[in-house]
C-alpha cells in the first residue's frame, strides 16, 4: 500500500505545481523544478511498488523497504500540504511576501516557505537513498526462490478452499443451497451448456458445498474436473488440469495420455483437444475460485455446447463473475444463522461427546468465540478444530479467545483463514484498498452509512475524478465494487435498492485493522481493553473507547484522520489540537458543547462532523479552513455560522438544523440555520440542509447551480412563484424538501418545472389542488422514487395521480388527505415497497384490489383514528414482510388479530391512546 500513499503525494504535488500563485513566486521557481524532478522519480517509484505487489507477498527486506517509502511518503505530503497552504494564503490575500515572512503564532504550527524549501532538500536526499537501497530488495545470488506467482504455489497456499472431510450431515447452514444447486444440474430441465454460480466472500462455504454436491452428482455425467483457477493462473495450466480431471476417469486413457499432457501439449494443442473431447461428452466442469469475468471468458473458450445437458459450475468472490452465470443459476452464499454457527462449531470442537453438546462452564467463552466468527464456516471449522485439542477448562478457552487476533496471524493450523480471508483485500484494484481499510476504523457491528462514508473518502482524497462525473459519484461507484467483491456486507438498501448502510464481517475487521497498523494506515484507540500502544507513524486514528483522556504522547502531530465514537472526557482533552495536517475531524454524537478556537489552524481541514454534539456557537476561526468541504451539525443546537464564512469556497455539503421534534409528529419537526450573507456564492454546494426561505435567498438560490440534495423550509405563499422559477435553474437536483411556513400557508407550486429528474421529493404543508397536475409531475412521471406529501390537506383523493408516477416505490402521506376512503385500484403502484399513512383523521376505509401494490413489502398505518377493519385485500399481499399498526381504536385491533395474516413475519400494534377532548 506504500504506492497508494505515494500515489496521494504526487496528486498532490500536481495541484502545487498548478497553483496559480506559484507562477509569481520570483526565486521559489528552483523549488518548483525540485518538485517537478520529485514527481518523475515519485511515479516511478510507484510503479515499481505496484509491480511487487502483483507478484505475491514480498520478503522482509522488500517489506522493509517498502515500509520505508511509504514513511518518506507521508513526509513528503506533510510538507506539499504545507506549500499548497502557504500558496494560497497568498492566492487570497494578494501579497506574496506577507505568506512568504508568515510564521503561524506557535512554534509547532506551520513552517514559512524557506522552511519548506529547506525540508524538500532534505526529501530530495533521502528520495536518492531510497532509491540506492532498493538493492537490497533484489534476489540473492545462489539462493533459489520460487517466484509468489507460481501456480502450483498458489494452489498450495490458498487452493481448494473446501474441506474434503466434511459429510452430508455436517453441511450445515447449506441445506437450501445444495437443494437449489442439485437443481440447477438436472439434465432434464435444460439440455443446452448451463453455467451455474456459487458466490460469497472467501471462506464462507463455496468450494465445500460443490464439493459435496459433486460427490453425489458426479455420476450423472460422463466425465467431470475439478479446476481450482486462482488469481495468478495461466490459461495453459488450467487447462492441462482440466484435461488431467476428465482423463482421470479412465485410468488407461490418462496413463497413455499424461506425458503428453504434461510436456508437450502447447496451449493452442490443449485447446484443441479439450474442444475435440467436449464435443462428445456430457460433462461437469467445476472452475473453483474465479476472480474476474474476463478469467471466465478466457476459460471458457473450450466449454462447447452441443445441447447433452453439460453444466459448468463456478466458485467466485465476485458478484461480476456471478453475473455470467444464467438465469436462475445464482446462488449467494450467505454467512450462517446464529444457531447454525454454533452447531457446527459445537461439531468440531467437541467430536468425541455424544451429540457434540459444549460443557456448560465453555459456553459463554465459546458462544463469544462463535460471535467473532460472524457466521464465517472456514473460521468455524478450523478454530472448532484448534479447541477439540486443547484442554476443556475456562482458562484455556478464555486465554484462546482474548487472543484470538493474534491466534489468526501467528497460529500455523489458522494460516489458511487468514490467508483465504486476505486474499481478497491483496487483490482489490489499488484504488479500493484505502477505501477498504478505512471502513476497519468504524466499531465493530457498526451500520456505516454510505453518504456518510463516501464524504470521508472524498475528504481523505481517495478518489480520484473521471471525467465530467462528481467525486461522490465516483466514490459511490468504489463502494458498490467493494460489495461485489464481498468485502463489505449490504445491511439496508433504500425502496429503490441503493445502499443505505453497510457492515464489515468481524473477522475481515480485525484482519484489516492489522494491516492498517502494518502500514501506518490507521490505529483504532479503546482504553478499555488495557494499555494502549499507538504507532507514532499513523496516518489516522479511531477512537472507540476512551476513558482516561488520550495522550499527547502518541504522535498525533501526523494525524490526517481523527474519528470519535465514545468518550467520557470533555472536548478539551479529546480535541487533538497538535494535528495540524487533518483533514477529517469527525466527533459526531459526543456530547460535547464547546470546539476550541485553535480549529481555524486545521489548514487542511475538509471534513468537520458535529452532527448531534450539543455545540451551540462555532468559533469565527472557521471561517479560515478554506479547504473544509463538508460541515456537518445536523441535530445539533448551531444555527449560525460566523461572519465572513462566504470564504469557505469549497464546501460541497452543509447540513444544519436543530431538532424541534424528532417523532415528526408536528408540523415543525425543526429549525433551519440562518443563511449568511453571500451563502449563494458557494457554487460547490451540493447538499443544503435546511435553510429558511426569503425573498433575497429565493432570488439567488438559481447561483447553486450544482445542489444536489435542498431543503428549505418556512416558504409563504408570496414565495411560490421565485420558488418555481429558482428552482427550474438547478440542473443537478435529485433530492427536494419544501415546508411551508404554517399549516395554512398554501403552497402554489403549479409552476413548478425540473430539467433534472427528480428522485425524491417531500413537500410539507397546504398545496392547491392544481399542483398534481403540473408539467413537474408529468416530466418526472417515471423518474420519482419516494414522494412524501405532509399537512397537504387534499379535499381530492391523490392517489389516482400518484398512481401515474409509475416507478414510485415509496410513498408516505401524513394530514395529507380529508377524505374518508383510500382506494389502490388494480396496476396502481406496481413497484411502490414501503407505504406509509399517518393521522389520516377521517379515512374510515382502505382497499387494495389483488394486482395493486404488488411488490408491497413495508406497511405502517399510524393514528387513523376512524378505521376499524383492516385493510381489505391485505391477505392478498404476498409480498408483505412487515406491518405496523400504531395508535389504533381497540375494534381494530380485534379484527387485526381475527384475520389470516400469517404469511407477514412481523405485525406490532398499539391501540389509540386516550384523548383530551
Amino acid at each position: 500500500m506504500a504506492e497508494l500513499a505515494l500515489l496521494l503525494v504526487i496528486k498532490k504535488i500536481g495541484i502545487a505545481l498548478a497553483a496559480e500563485a506559484l507562477k509569481h513566486a520570483g526565486p521559489w521557481l528552483e523549488l518548483s523544478n525540485n518538485m517537478k524532478r520529485m514527481k518523475n522519480d515519485l511515479e516511478l517509484l510507484q510503479s515499481f511498488l505496484g509491480d511487487i505487489g502483483s507478484k505475491g507477498w514480498p520478503d522482509r527486506v522488500t517489506e522493509t523497504w517498502i515500509g520505508q517509502a511509504r514513511r518518506l511518503a507521508y513526509d513528503m505530503e506533510d510538507i506539499v500540504d504545507q506549500f499548497i497552504y502557504v500558496v494560497g494564503k497568498h492566492h487570497q490575500k494578494g501579497s506574496w511576501w506577507a505568506s512568504v515572512k508568515k510564521i503561524v503564532k506557535k512554534p509547532q504550527s506551520l513552517f514559512t516557505l524557506v522552511q519548506i524549501a529547506t525540508a524538500f532538500q532534505r526529501i530530495e536526499l533521502e528520495l536518492t537513498q531510497l532509491k540506492q537501497n532498493r538493492e537490497w530488495t533484489q534476489p540473492i545470488a545462489g539462493v533459489t526462490d520460487v517466484p509468489a506467482t507460481d501456480y502450483d504455489i498458489q494452489q498450495q497456499m490458498y487452493l481448494p478452499g473446501h474441506d474434503y472431510s466434511i459429510s452430508d450431515d455436517e453441511l450445515v447452514g447449506l441445506g437450501k443451497n445444495r437443494e437449489t444447486l442439485m437443481k440447477s444440474l438436472n439434465l432434464e430441465e435444460f439440455s443446452d451448456l448451463q453455467i451455474i454460480a456459487v458466490w460469497g466472500m472467501g471462506g464462507i462455504g463455496k468450494s465445500t458445498l460443490v464439493h459435496n454436491v459433486l460427490r453425489n452428482a458426479a455420476s450423472q455425467f460422463e466425465c467431470s474436473a475439478w479446476v481450482s483457477v486462482s488469481r495468478a493462473y495461466k490459461i495453459d495450466d488450467i487447462w492441462r488440469s482440466m484435461l488431467k480431471g476428465i482423463y482421470s476417469k479412465d485410468k488407461k486413457e490418462f496413463d497413455a495420455e499424461k506425458v503428453s499432457i504434461d510436456e508437450k501439449m502447447s496451449t493452442a494443442e490443449l485447446q484443441v483437444k479439450l474442444k475435440e473431447i467436449l464435443e462428445t461428452k456430457r460433462y461437469l466442469i467445476i472452475l473453483d475460485d474465479v476472480w474476474t469475468a474476463e478469467d471466465l471468458f478466457k476459460i471458457k473458450e473450450v466449454l462447447v455446447d452441443v445441447g447433452m445437458g453439460s453444466r459448468v459450475i463456478v466458485t467466485t468472490r465476485t458478484e461480476e463473475v456471478a453475473s455470467i452465470a444464467d438465469d436462475g443459476c445464482r446462488i449467494k452464499v450467505e454467512r450462517l444463522e446464529e444457531g447454525d454457527a454454533w452447531h457446527l462449531f459445537c461439531r468440531k470442537a467437541f467430536p468425541r461427546i455424544e451429540n457434540h453438546i459444549c460443557p456448560k462452564a465453555l459456553q459463554e467463552c465459546g458462544q463469544l468465540i462463535v460471535q467473532k466468527c460472524d457466521g464465517l464456516p472456514l473460521a468455524l471449522v478450523a478454530i472448532g478444530s484448534i479447541l477439540s485439542l486443547k484442554q476443556q477448562n475456562v482458562t484455556q478457552w478464555r486465554l484462546f479467545q482474548d487472543q484470538l487476533i493474534w491466534e489468526l496471524d501467528n497460529n500455523k493450523n489458522l494460516n489458511r483463514v487468514k490467508n483465504i480471508l486476505n486474499l481478497s483485500y491483496k487483490y482489490l484494484p489499488d484504488y479500493l484498498k484505502s477505501c477498504f481499510l478505512y471502513c476497519a476504523m468504524f466499531p465493530e457491528d457498526y451500520m456505516i452509512k454510505r453518504k456518510k462514508l463516501i464524504r470521508l473518502w472524498v475528504a481523505e482524497g481517495f478518489i480520484e475524478q473521471k471525467g465530467t462525473f462528481s467525486l461522490e459519484d465516483i466514490a459511490e461507484g468504489y463502494l458498490t465494487e467493494l460489495v461485489q467483491h464481498s468485502m463489505l456486507h449490504v445491511v439496508e438498501r433504500n425502496s429503490f435498492n441503493r445502499i443505505k448502510r453497510l457492515r464489515m464481517h468481524d473477522l475481515v475487521r480485525e484482519l484489516a485493522i492489522f494491516q492498517s497498523k502494518r502500514e501506518s494506515f490507521s490505529t483504532t484507540y479503546d482504553d478499555s481493553l488495557g494499555v494502549i500502544q499507538v504507532e507514532s507513524d499513523s496516518r489516522r486514528m479511531s477512537v472507540l473507547q476512551c476513558k482516561n483522556g488520550i495522550q499527547p504522547s502518541i504522535g498525533q502531530c501526523r494525524l490526517r484522520t481523527f474519528i470519535a465514537f465514545s468518550t467520557s472526557k470533555a472536548s478539551s482533552s479529546l480535541f487533538p489540537s497538535e494535528s495540524k495536517y487533518l483533514a477529517v475531524l469527525e466527533l459526531s454524537g459526543l456530547p460535547i458543547e464547546t470546539i476550541p478556537n485553535s480549529v481555524g489552524e486545521l489548514f487542511n481541514l475538509r471534513y468537520l462532523g458535529l452532527d448531534g454534539t450539543n455545540v451551540k456557537v462555532l468559533p469565527k476561526s472557521v471561517v479560515n479552513l478554506h479547504n473544509l468541504e463538508t460541515l456537518g451539525l445536523a441535530g445539533a443546537g448551531c444555527l449560525n455560522l460566523p461572519r465572513g464564512s462566504e470564504n469557505l469556497k469549497r464546501l460541497r455539503h452543509i447540513r444544519m438544523y436543530k431538532w424541534l421534534d424528532i417523532t415528526c409528529s408536528v408540523f415543525k419537526t425543526y429549525e433551519p440555520f440562518e443563511p449568511f450573507e453571500g451563502l449563494w456564492s458557494l457554487k460547490d454546494l451540493q447538499t443544503l440542509h435546511s435553510v429558511p426561505a426569503s425573498k433575497v435567498f429565493i432570488a439567488k438560490l438559481a447561483n447553486l447551480s450544482q445542489l444536489r440534495a435542498f431543503s428549505i423550509n418556512g416558504v409563504r405563499s408570496i414565495h411560490s412563484a421565485q420558488l418555481c422559477d429558482s428552482l427550474s435553474k438547478m440542473h443537478q437536483l435529485s433530492q427536494l424538501e419544501i415546508k411551508a411556513s404554517n399549516e395554512d400557508d398554501e403552497l402554489q407550486l403549479e409552476t413548478l418545472t425540473l430539467t433534472n429528474r427528480l428522485k425524491k421529493l417531500n413537500i410539507s404543508g397546504r398545496i392547491s389542488e392544481g399542483t398534481l397536475n403540473s408539467p413537474f409531475f408529468s416530466t418526472n412521471r417515471d423518474a420519482l422514487h419516494e414522494i412524501s406529501l405532509r399537512w397537504s390537506q387534499l379535499a381530492e383523493n391523490p392517489l389516482q395521480r400518484l398512481s401515474e408516477l409509475s416507478n414510485l416505490t415509496l410513498i408516505y402521506l401524513r394530514r395529507a388527505y380529508t377524505g374518508q376512503e383510500l382506494t389502490f385500484h388494480p396496476e396502481w403502484f406496481p413497484n411502490v415497497k414501503i407505504l406509509f399513512l399517518y393521522d389520516l383523521p377521517h379515512v374510515n376505509q382502505i382497499c387494495i384490489h389483488e394486482r395493486a401494490l404488488v411488490r408491497l413489502e413495508e406497511l405502517v398505518i399510524s393514528g387513523l383514528a376512524e378505521l376499524r377493519d383492516i385493510p381489505t385485500g391485505l391477505e392478498h399481499r404476498k409480498s408483505l414482510i412487515k406491518a405496523l399498526f400504531l395508535d389504533m381504536q381497540p375494534e381494530f385491533k380485534r379484527n387485526l388479530q381475527a384475520a389470516k395474516l400469517e404469511h407477514i413475519s412481523i405485525s406490532y400494534y398499539r391501540t389509540v391512546r386516550s384523548r383530551v377532548a
